[in-house]
């Protein structure tokens, strides 16, 4: 069972190989027609007002922090 999980990883690891040459190879004909995409929109995620900003979270203490957690879960 080992022999063949282990077949099977490599033989995954090969297809993934083969799919980033392909999408990264500079002649590449799905990224001349645009099909893919390098840089495009980034997602953006709406927070609600009791939710602080990523900056405020990065200046908080693992104190303060736990204490949001907190608030937010309910306890």
């Amino acid at each position: 069972m080992d022999e063949q999980l282990t077949l099977l990883l490599k033989e995954l690891v090969e297809r993934v190989k083969g799919l980033e040459t392909a999408v990264y190879d500079k002649d590449n004909v799905l990224m001349k027609s645009g099909l893919v995409k390098v840089e495009g929109n980034a997602p953006s995620i709406k927070t609600a007002g009791r939710i602080p900003s990523a900056d405020t979270i990065a200046k908080m203490d693992w104190s303060e922090i736990d204490e949001l957690v907190v608030r937010l879960s309910g306890e």
